[in-house]
């Protein structure tokens, strides 16, 4: 007779009367007690052949772990002797390997492999589907918020001014070191390529063209835009989700406040006033990056650089950039509280929707750029 026993006394013995083979297991079959005897019962079955009696009986203790492997040890006699049987089971070993034997009918059904067309056009039709809902979502944010400052114009008290000073301060004076740097190294990057390239052509002097232009009418606001995207945006985005989680825009409601009036209007206000002013201090320093790197690298004095740029341009050049201001810090607006708003009840959904926030309205900017450009241009102006 051969015996395993390990540690936790969880046994397997084997023994044989005549023709009949009996394998039994003592002790207690468990999670932590059955990981010994599974390498050894290739060594316990051996050649096992004609009748063979699984005895049950010793066995104390037994959960789901210990029913699974009775389970495997029955399948791998059957594979080598004429009959198993079992004897000595308890009413829980029974229910235990009921449930066993039931789990092993279960059959999971691989996902068939679909072509990269179909997953492409799958994902392209559920990008359709929510870009169609976030943009009913935003017209109904839109239609809150002018509801919401039209109710404040008629009773002047129920006006949020305190609030949107407060936004203001945050998104906008709170922004203009962050912007007047970055615009300011934009400028001279322009510059000092346009210096290198014209300087073969001897017309540095257009250096002058490419950087008002290029800044007052379209990086100015933009690189803005795309700040206050990744700096407001992302921070109304969070602000706003977590009060969603924390059920403080359900506890608005309950006292009678309506959330768009109250967190969403302040907020979207301050954008919408905050860009404009920001695009022109971008447009300023942008400006004087270019002059300054003129200056550096190009020999041109400021005064030549003032002079050339009145020729380059004109009112309509600042005014375009200002122009598209408004509606920009609208979209990031929207698209910051509508992802706010959208946030379910885990710290994960808040992340995703904080960086969806963040691509889609930078996203957005950049196409509402391109469609004024090409407006602008229509136009003649």
């Amino acid at each position: 007779m051969a015996e395993f026993q390990t540690v936790t006394q969880a046994t397997l013995d084997r023994g044989a009367v005549g023709n009949v083979t009996r394998v039994s297991a003592g002790g207690m079959w468990l999670i932590s007690t059955v990981s010994r005897i599974e390498p050894r019962i290739p060594q316990v079955i051996g050649d096992t052949g004609g009748r063979v009696i699984l005895d049950l009986s010793g066995i104390e203790r037994i959960d789901t772990a210990g029913a699974w492997l009775i389970t495997r040890i029955q399948g791998d006699l059957e594979a080598v002797a004429d009959s198993v049987e079992l004897e000595g089971v308890s009413d829980p070993a029974r229910r235990l390997l009921a449930a066993v034997e039931r789990a092993k009918d279960i059959t999971v059904e691989t996902p068939k492999r679909r072509s990269m067309f179909i997953l492409l056009l799958e994902q392209t039709g559920r990008s359709t589907v929510n870009a169609g809902h976030d943009l009913t979502q935003g017209m109904a944010i839109l239609g809150g918020v002018i509801g919401g400052l039209l109710r404040g114009f008629a009773r002047p008290s129920r006006f949020r001014f305190t609030s949107i000073v407060y936004h203001l301060d945050r998104a906008g004076l709170q922004a203009v070191p962050i912007v007047a740097l970055i615009s300011f190294l934009i400028g001279g990057i322009i510059a000092q390529q346009g210096v290198f390239q014209l300087r073969f052509f001897g017309a540095e002097d257009f250096v002058v063209d490419l950087v008002g232009i290029l800044v007052l009418r379209e990086l100015g606001v933009l690189l803005t835009a795309i700040l206050l995207a990744g700096r407001s945006g992302s921070a109304f985005t969070a602000e706003i989700g977590s009060m969603k989680m924390r059920e403080e825009l359900d506890a608005l409601k309950v006292i009678g406040l309506d959330p768009v009036e109250v967190l969403i209007m302040p907020r979207l206000v301050a954008l919408i006033i905050a860009l404009p002013l920001l695009t022109f201090v971008s447009d300023i320093c942008g400006l004087i990056g270019g002059a300054f790197v003129t200056f550096i690298y190009g020999d041109m004095a400021f005064e030549r650089f003032v002079l050339l740029l009145r020729d380059a341009i004109d009112m309509s050049t600042l005014m375009v950039g200002i122009i598209k201001a408004p509606f920009m810090g609208l979209i990031v607006g929207l698209i910051a509280a509508n992802e706010g708003l959208n946030v379910e009840g885990s710290a994960e959904s808040l992340g995703r929707r904080t960086t969806s926030s963040v691509v889609k309205a930078i996203f957005m900017v950049i196409v509402a750029d391109g469609i004024f450009a090409i407006f602008f241009a229509a136009i003649d102006y």
